[in-house]
């Protein structure tokens, strides 16, 4: 087929070509996120196996760290492959980034556990992670810029949308295959050693993406700057040296990809992480209700697209963010009373409160494992609670005040350490969390989310709300960061704030979000890192960002 051939809307040859153009680029991109989501999904299995040592809530933290990890790099990896794709070719780049990230999966599927080479195993698995953000920083970019320049115009936004469904069906295909592990092997074989499998098989749908890329030619775009002499010579420089071009990168972070970034991790991770850690509701019930509504949620990127293309891509990337400002606080809220109806009562019946003076209370968080949370009355009491993942209030008192932990009108008063110490320390501190729990079982806190209580058609209802959100605000926003940037330097300019958006806005929201929980005690605390983010993006996209869905973009 010849560069003409690929280039004319009109011949047989070409629509056949937008259909291959369609299907691999998607299902490659796909492939690397349900490689990159993976870790994700098994982020608990991950925490005990590498980050022993440490209390459950701490190393849980720690593995959503690990997990944020590959998002810190991945605007590097945007500049670096960025920039090679914009000198060499959209084709050839998105291949390399492929192969490094298919490999670095399949490497955590035989990485040694903390108990067999003890901190070397966190520190591989945190290169590794380092290794697949590197590979998705130059991934998305390249995909995307490849489809957009193969679509006709007044369907870019339509035929990007199915770009952006990847990032949901690799989801979807990484928690089917979990829960029909899960499933088929039981708990606790999938705990000891089943978690590897899905890492390990990503060398067949590797092997399976790079041959269906290998069938591509160059984008028609891009060969022809190439034949021309246009390509540009220095795409760093031009990108980020020209104040014009780097104001609209800040524009396109701050004002569509930042808020779009956080609002996907809400809908697509912190959804699931809240229903597991918060909601208390078992792994495998949560994976299913997910799944289903991704199902039922995943089609309507395609129409979002398409609607794109008919209305723009600014009003509906900014009214999404908009409503989630206005809507994650009560949807978040009406999940813990649908997810787990008996939690939601004991929180508004008997509220737990820890009175205590604010100065001796220590940040709930260990990330070495070294502080046990024990030198004052206040760390003892919080950090029962916070790793039970309950809610609670704080009250203030005057300074020297025993703290309190107060369930409805039940008081306990926590050991004092600087009147005790050694093991009556330790027996004192073990009668009291015995005398909490017992506690909080009379008043109601459930161990764990009762399946048969679970209001389950209502748990997808709200996560498909959620991920409408997700969608409408994601499915116009590779066409409009095409649209941005001119040809010669567009893989350089719009992965960047994609990236930086997605990858530290987006990927730092789980481990943010959840340290924000174990620091306040409010289970609704961390969706302000959200609701805040998305709100500043209503505002910056408003008054800056530009209408883009007419623009050519061969030039």
């Amino acid at each position: 087929m010849t560069v003409s051939d690929e280039i004319s809307p009109r011949s047989p040859a070409t629509k056949q070509s937008e259909k291959l153009v369609i299907i691999a680029s998607s299902l490659g991109t796909m492939f690397e996120w349900y490689d990159f989501y993976l870790y994700g999904l098994l982020a608990t299995y991950i925490s005990s196996q590498f980050f022993s040592g440490v209390n459950d809530t701490t190393a849980f933290i720690l593995a959503l760290a690990a997990f944020a990890a590959g998002f810190a790099v991945r605007p590097f990896g945007s500049i670096f492959f960025g920039r090679i794709g914009d000198l060499v070719g959209r084709k050839n780049t998105f291949l390399v980034t492929m192969g490094l990230m298919g490999l670095s999966t399949f490497a955590v599927g035989f990485l040694p556990s903390y108990a067999s080479i003890g901190i070397a195993a966190p520190i591989i698995l945190v290169t590794l992670r380092l290794l697949q953000g590197l590979a998705v920083g130059g991934e998305y970019g390249g995909a995307a810029t490849y489809v957009a320049e193969h679509a006709p115009d007044g369907k870019r936004g339509f035929f990007t949308s199915f770009i952006q469904t990847t990032a949901t069906i690799g989801l979807f295909a990484a928690l089917l295959l979990v829960i029909g592990l899960r499933t088929a092997m039981g708990e606790e074989a999938f705990a000891a050693w089943g978690w590897r499998v899905p890492f390990l098989l990503s060398i067949v749908l590797l092997a399976i993406s790079l041959w269906i890329r290998l069938q591509l030619a160059e984008s028609p775009v891009f060969q022809r700057m190439k034949e021309e002499g246009a390509t540009s010579k220095a795409p760093l420089k031009e990108a980020f040296g020209n104040w014009r071009n780097l104001r609209m990168i800040l524009i396109a972070l701050l004002g569509a990809a930042a808020g779009q970034g956080v609002i996907g991790y809400t809908g697509q991770f912190y959804t699931l992480f809240y229903l597991e850690k918060i909601a208390k509701v078992d792994g495998a019930t949560a994976n299913i209700l997910l799944v289903i509504a991704l199902i039922i949620s995943t089609p309507t990127f395609v129409f979002f697209g398409w609607l794109s293309d008919k209305i723009g891509r600014k009003p509906i990337i900014i009214t999404s963010c908009l409503i989630a400002t206005v809507t994650l606080f009560p949807m978040f809220k009406a999940l813990t009373h649908a997810a787990n109806p008996a939690l939601a009562a004991a929180v508004e019946n008997a509220p737990v409160t820890v009175v205590a003076h604010d100065d001796e209370c220590s940040f709930q968080f260990d990330p070495i494992g070294k502080n046990r949370f024990d030198t004052s009355s206040c760390d003892i009491a919080k950090a029962y609670l916070a790793r039970k993942g309950v809610n609670y209030d704080n009250v203030g008192a005057p300074a020297g005040t025993i703290a309190q932990i107060r369930i409805g009108d039940t008081a306990i008063t926590a050991p004092d350490p600087a009147r005790i110490d050694g093991e009556a320390k330790n027996a004192a501190i073990a009668a009291f969390q015995q005398t909490v729990e017992a506690d909080l079982r009379a008043a109601g806190y459930p161990l764990s989310a009762d399946r048969d209580q679970i209001d389950k058609p209502m748990v997808v209802i709200i996560i498909i709300a959620i991920m409408m959100l997700v969608t409408s605000a994601y499915a116009p926003l590779a066409a409009m960061l095409v649209e941005l940037f001119p040809a010669r330097i567009r893989y350089t300019s719009m992965s960047l704030p994609y990236h930086i958006g997605n990858g530290w806005f987006g990927g730092f929201l789980p481990t943010t979000a959840f340290a924000m929980v174990a620091a306040t005690g409010d289970i609704y605390y961390g969706l302000w890192y959200p609701v805040v983010v998305a709100a500043m993006t209503v505002v910056v996209g408003l008054l800056f960002l530009p209408e883009t869905f007419r623009r050519k973009i061969d030039a």
